[in-house]
């Protein structure tokens, strides 16, 4: 079965994952939120040794689906008019509600990877909702905060290739013209497709209409004199100042691999503030922190 089309949260407002029933909210969470997303209904007691060994399980992919689902827990003993509404004749009792009625289920603990087998027919990814959203901020022009969403369903997705576009687009639209080439760097040449090409060509351009007169006149006095580390030290700045950041990490690296304490140590301050502006779960970040502690020590 098709899984069902989803209403995912308003950005930043995370639906409800877990809910003990009573008579009381019975018909809104077991009835009416299965009109919205599938609603995983779990019949247990505390006389039951079976439940305790499910009802973690299901509470670990209740909180990994984020909201896709709601897991709904029935104590059986307290609410015996709802167990008997539902026709409970043992425990555990698990059922998936779909629009106002049962469509799966099953009776006993299960281990997790069937407990995951029989969900997975009526549920969306565990990365489709943060994609979503990482869609709706970047609509609004959000590309900040659509980039740890987008990384969360990168990585969630064994690296989907349609992901990593979006990531490649966020970071040229803040100008981390090196950060979208690594990423467009790790797609596979099977998925290069038109998306890819237009990504790439946009990059290119945007390397282009960076070159300045002084970043051009340094580039040229970089070519002239290789071995002068002052120049190198103010091509490395340049770089910096027009968020070209990868070039001026290892135009710096360099400088200290050759004179660690160059200018009083002003290329390790410099590198290190750079390393330290881009924020640690940066991908170059971790990438040159790596390289300078190889370098060091």
């Amino acid at each position: 079965m098709k899984a069902p089309e989803m209403r995912f949260p308003e950005m930043n407002v995370p639906l409800l994952s877990i809910v003990d029933i009573t008579l009381d909210n019975a018909q809104q969470f077991l009835i009416d939120e299965s009109f919205n997303r599938p609603v995983v209904i779990d019949f247990w007691a505390d006389w039951c040794g079976p439940c305790k060994s499910l009802m973690p399980i299901l509470e670990k992919l209740a909180n990994e689906y984020a909201g896709a689902f709601l897991l709904a827990k029935v104590n059986a003993d307290d609410q015996q008019m709802i167990a008997s509404q539902f026709g409970v004749r043992s425990l555990p009792t698990v059922m998936i509600m779909q629009n106002g009625q049962p469509i799966d289920g099953f009776n006993g603990a299960l281990p997790e990877v069937q407990v995951r087998e029989v969900l997975a027919k009526y549920l969306p990814e565990p990365w489709e909702a943060p994609l979503q959203q990482a869609h709706g901020l970047m609509a609004q022009g959000n590309y900040t905060d659509a980039l740890p969403l987008l990384r969360q369903a990168y990585d969630a997705s064994r690296q989907l290739a349609s992901i990593a576009l979006l990531m490649a687009q966020c970071h040229l639209e803040l100008n981390r013209i090196d950060n979208a080439e690594a990423v467009l760097s790790l797609i596979k040449l099977a998925d290069q497709d038109a998306g890819y090409e237009q990504l790439i060509a946009q990059i290119a351009l945007k390397k282009q209409a960076a070159i300045t007169p002084e970043l051009a006149a340094l580039k040229e006095a970089y070519t002239k004199a290789p071995q002068d580390l002052g120049v190198r030290y103010q091509l490395a700045l340049q770089y910096y100042q027009e968020a070209q950041h990868r070039p001026a990490l290892e135009h710096l690296l360099e400088i200290i691999r050759r004179e660690r304490n160059f200018a009083e140590g002003e290329a390790r301050k410099t590198f290190t503030s750079i390393v330290a502006a881009l924020g640690k779960a940066d991908p170059l970040a971790i990438e040159f922190q790596r390289k300078l502690f190889t370098l060091l020590y």
